[in-house]
């Protein structure tokens, strides 16, 4: 720990106050492990610019900036390297002390921003508010759980499902249905509990799973279908109530208006019932819950008690063991007499294991809720359906007439079936399949239908607007973030209560929803199968932070039931699968191009983590083959906002191609330049992002430019991912600049041959650098190295500002791309052109290539070259042969080459190598008279090449030259400088000095 100096101070307590036996035991009283003592207080602390509780804290009895393992230190942290409350920083650590006032203090805390003067805060007394409504695990998930699993099919069908299909695969399509449930239960325990769950249920799950894209598509068609769920629930209610009315004729208007009547009022009371508060809606659930478990009691009792003959007329005849026998094979009827017909029929009664997770921020602790409540609900239900189907058929037989006119004597001729036995002939009704009664055609219990359907609407009623308030919040997608607004002690989401209202109402007037059911089935289906994926793919990342307090889970069998509840899906209804896969994949596609600003640690940042360092380490293990080069760029733009024309010809021909790396050279001391660097890093690259150029930003702290350099060139990259090719701009003020900055500048180019590197020089006759222009807007950001203590600009100031707009961005019509092979570097120079021309914007541009040649050989060397270029398959047709390329130039061309190298000539009078030597100490750019002598013909050979440029290039796109190489040691930097100002001097279009390291990057070979 860093220890700080104690200074002469009387006694200090404060409220950090911790000692050996408090870090290994609770204090006598029962007091906490950051309780404060009494009496305890900070006044005896001289004031610091640390966060409060920082310096006052005593840690094991003596003075220390360190302090211990706390809560709040993690909670609500994002990002590595966020700042945690109350933990000091590494520079309060590690930074220099300064004693201040008899107090030592770190300096780097001096300039920190958000520490403020003064003594150990202690926040003011607020006025406590109202506690909201919390829920535990039975009344919070399981009950609400099993209410919205038992439903109307329950009642409605699972008898028919018996006397279809028999106990025996009754019970294997159960067993297979709540395998489905089981697997994604234990899905929902893994994701909840790796981590802290709050609001949002199965789309915050998901969501924070598997990223924005796949959970916002989930979270918005899960929230619109338990809205539409809410309709679906209250018009089987009011079927059923629509029945007994008809039964008593007792109808209000007429059947189909009966419905919506009652549906309308049954909703409005029911949101009435959410309207009023969590708590009055979980009595109501626990009521329903009451009457569910009533109807069982009576059903249970009801087969005990011994049949009256008006029963018995009705097929029950309590518990019979040949009844069971016979219930206990299928017997199929009807178009929907199969196996995976009457599976497709049951399954959606084992849904809604969702119910509770949907209500996670209402619960006490969802990491132990939703797991117990979630897996004992599906428990105790699959026991109910289980018994249920066994019972009712070991008492009813399939078919019987209800008329107590068809009792006869036991064993009299005529009479067919099982209830001969039991003296009943129900054979003429069974014959021609017209009976009412029995196990295939009637059984239902009203208070039963009324307790599941009213639980279930009301348990999707609150389910919805809790998803669609944490998706509003998360502004995923435009004009629903008005709907995210939370009311009262619980947050609650009232005007996401009226949407579901309005939703479920319209629903409900249509009346007509089984064309839409079987797409609501699979929306949940959906929900199942990537919160199962999401289980899955968290495990196979094998991402530190996939820590499941829950162990009980497998990662292949949540890959299992992903599978499973797709083939589920279409078994349901293949129509509708194909319609909800639709509508996720169009909700999918629209956050990608969206890409909203958020991380939430989604395990598709840990597979896209895992897939990039395997496929790195695996393309380590390959060797480099021609035919693969790709010319992957170092680019030296500085800060990349201040060269956008650079940025941008680079990004042109390596976007999706090869990689762009940008390099920044900070130069200055590394104290000072370092909170630049870690402050502006991520601002660069969200101004790339928002460029749409697909690179990197690096930066280095270095003593000068050319050591900075050094380092980039030889640490940057990874692996076989390492740049082969520098690119920077054209030093415009080298006649003006010092002279140690121009021999740093010719030395970069000298390292990067050192180090095999291609070499492209970008010159544009209007300037690369725009910093100035950025300035005299205001837009120029803040650097550390101006003033240590000056606050800080916000990094996103980068990317929000206006994005510079370059003739790279623009397309360049029926122009021409002129290259001049004029040296054999490797075909680099011939490359980087192809490449641009394949893009868009270029595409239409007409390539020449210009090569020099002798006169009296022009034909010959033409049909050379355009063998050579025919070879590599670059599409190159127009070759320009140029025998006057070493032709004297104009004299006035000449004469201002001259005047351009005088100021850097030494004048010496062509002395002896030691004279000019010595003359030369401390000044090693001049140019001696021998040098100017000895490089006279290559000094004019690029002032005839510019004039070459000037008569052929004048108008083209795009001018690519090869450069010539300055001897290192032998060939001033004032002069190779002069040598690139005449060559691309005066020039309207961008020109690219390109020098490749002279091997091979073309190749005609296939192998």
């Amino acid at each position: 720990m860093a220890e700080l100096p104690i200074p002469d101070l009387p006694p200090a307590h404060c409220s950090g106050r911790f000692t050996i036996s408090t870090l290994l035991g609770m204090e006598e009283g029962g007091r906490g492990l950051y309780t404060p003592t009494e009496g305890s207080s900070c006044d005896s602390v001289q004031p610091t610019q640390l966060s409060s509780s920082t310096l006052c804290t005593r840690t094991f009895s003596y003075n220390t900036v360190d302090v211990v393992p706390a809560y709040e230190h993690y909670a609500n942290s994002k990002g590595v390297g966020d700042p945690k409350k109350g933990r000091p920083s590494l520079a309060d650590l590690h930074s220099i002390l300064k004693v201040t006032g008899g107090l030592a203090v770190p300096i780097a805390s001096l300039a920190s921003p958000g520490h403020a003067a003064g003594p150990c805060e202690v926040s003011p007394g607020r006025d406590s508010e109202p506690e909201p409504v919390r829920f535990g695990w039975v009344k919070g998930v399981m009950i609400r759980c099993m209410l919205n699993i038992w439903g109307v099919i329950l009642y409605l069908r699972l008898p028919w499902i018996t006397a279809q299909a028999g106990i025996a695969l009754t019970w294997l399509i159960i067993l297979m249905s709540v395998t489905v449930t089981t697997i994604t239960g234990l899905s929902i325990s893994a994701i909840s509990t790796n981590g802290k769950v709050k609001s949002g249920g199965t789309y915050f799950l998901i969501s924070r799973s598997l990223g924005p894209e796949l959970g916002g598509s989930i979270g918005l068609i899960f929230a619109f279908a338990n809205a539409v769920a809410v309709a679906m629930h209250t018009v089987g209610f009011a079927e059923t109530v629509r029945d007994l009315l008809q039964e008593h004729n007792s109808l209000i208007v007429d059947p189909t208006n009966d419905i919506r009547i009652i549906g309308v009022v049954t909703v409005t009371v029911l949101l009435g019932i959410s309207l009023a508060g969590m708590e009055w809606e979980a009595k109501a659930q626990i009521l329903f819950f009451l009457v569910i478990l009533v109807s069982f009691i009576n059903y249970l009792v009801g087969t005990v008690i011994p049949a009256t003959a008006e029963k018995q007329a009705k097929g029950f005849f309590s518990y019979r063991a040949d009844i069971f026998a016979q219930n206990f094979v299928p017997n199929w009827r009807g178009p929907e007499g199969s196996f995976f017909g009457l599976f497709s029929i049951f399954f959606p009664s084992a849904t809604g294991i969702l119910a509770g997770a949907n209500i996670s921020g209402d619960l006490k602790d969802p990491a132990v809720a939703i797991p117990k409540g979630t897996l004992m609900a599906i428990f105790w239900t699959t026991m109910s359906y289980l018994v249920l189907s066994a019972t009712i058929g070991a008492c009813v037989v399939r078919d019987a007439s209800g008329s107590l006119n068809d009792s006869v004597a036991v064993g009299s001729p005529g009479c067919e079936g099982l209830a001969c036995s039991f003296g009943w002939n129900f054979t003429a009704c069974a014959q021609q399949q017209s009976c009412r009664y029995g196990l295939s055609n009637y059984y239902q219990s009203m208070t039963g239908i009324f307790g599941a359907t009213l639980s279930s609407a009301l348990a999707c009623l609150v389910s919805a607007p809790k998803v669609f308030q944490c998706l509003c919040k998360d502004q995923l997608y435009p004009l629903i973030g008005f709907f995210g607004k939370g009311y009262g002690r619980n947050s609650e989401p009232i005007r996401g209560y009226m949407l579901t209202y309005v939703i479920a109402v319209g629903f409900i007037l249509i009346a007509e929803l089984n064309a839409i059911a079987p797409i609501i089935s699979n929306f949940f289906l959906c929900s199942y199968a990537l919160i199962n994926f999401s289980c899955f793919h968290a495990s196979i990342t094998n991402s530190p932070g996939w820590r499941p307090s829950f162990r009980y889970y497998s990662k292949w069998a949540a890959l299992f039931g992903a599978a499973v509840s797709v083939v589920i899906m279409f078994l349901l209804t293949w129509w509708a699968a194909l319609i909800a896969f639709g509508i996720v994949i169009f909700l999918l596609g629209y956050v990608l191009y969206k890409k909203p600003d958020v991380n939430w640690g989604s395990s598709m940042q840990a597979s896209s983590y895992n897939m990039a360092l395997n496929y790195s380490v695996g393309l380590s293990e390959v060797d480099e083959h021609i035919k693969n080069y790709r010319p992957q760029c170092l680019v030296l733009t500085g800060p990349p906002n201040f060269r956008p024309a650079l940025v941008d010809f680079v990004g042109t021909f390596t976007k999706n191609l090869s990689l762009m790396l940008c390099g920044n050279v900070l130069i200055g001391p590394r104290k000072q330049t370092m909170p630049e660097s870690r402050l502006m890093a991520d601002g660069h690259t969200k101004w790339l992002m928002k460029r749409k150029i697909k690179a990197f930003y690096t930066d280095v702290v270095a003593e000068d430019l050319r050591s900075g350099v050094q380092m980039l060139i030889q640490a940057a990259g990874l692996g076989k991912m390492r740049p082969n090719t520098l690119v920077l701009g054209y030093k415009r003020n080298w006649r003006t600049a010092s002279p140690q900055s121009l021999e740093d500048y010719v030395g970069i180019l000298h390292d990067a041959f050192d180090f095999k590197y291609g070499v492209c020089l970008m010159r544009m006759k209007e300037g690369l650098n725009v910093s100035r222009v950025l300035q005299a807007h205001g837009k120029w950001l803040w650097s550390a190295r101006d003033d240590p203590l000056a606050p800080a600009v916000d990094p996103t100031a980068l990317a929000s500002e206006q994005q510079a707009s370059t003739i790279f961005q623009s397309k360049q019509g029926k122009k021409t791309i002129d290259i001049y092979w004029l040296f054999d570097d490797g075909g680099l120079t011939l490359l980087i052109p192809y490449l641009l021309g394949r893009k868009k914007r270029w595409g239409k541009c007409k390539i020449r290539v210009f090569v020099g040649g002798q006169i009296n050989r022009m034909d010959e060397e033409r049909k050379a070259i355009v063998s050579l270029l025919s070879k590599f398959r670059l599409g190159f047709h127009e070759v320009h042969i140029l025998p006057d390329i070493n032709q004297k130039p104009r004299p006035e061309h000449i004469k201002r080459f001259d005047e351009l190298i005088a100021p850097f000539r030494l004048n010496d009078g062509f002395k002896d190598e030691a004279t000019v030597n010595e003359m030369r100490q401390g000044c090693p750019w001049k140019i001696s008279d021998e040098e100017v002598d000895k490089n006279r013909a290559k000094s004019l050979r690029q002032v005839r090449l510019n004039e070459i440029l000037q008569d052929y290039s004048r108008d083209a796109a795009l001018i690519a030259i090869t450069p010539p190489i300055g001897r290192k040691g032998r060939c001033p930097s004032s002069l190779y400088m002069a040598w690139l100002e005449t060559l691309s001097q005066d020039l309207r279009p961008p020109i690219i000095l390109t020098r490749g390291n002279q091997e091979n990057v073309l190749t005609f070979y296939c192998q």
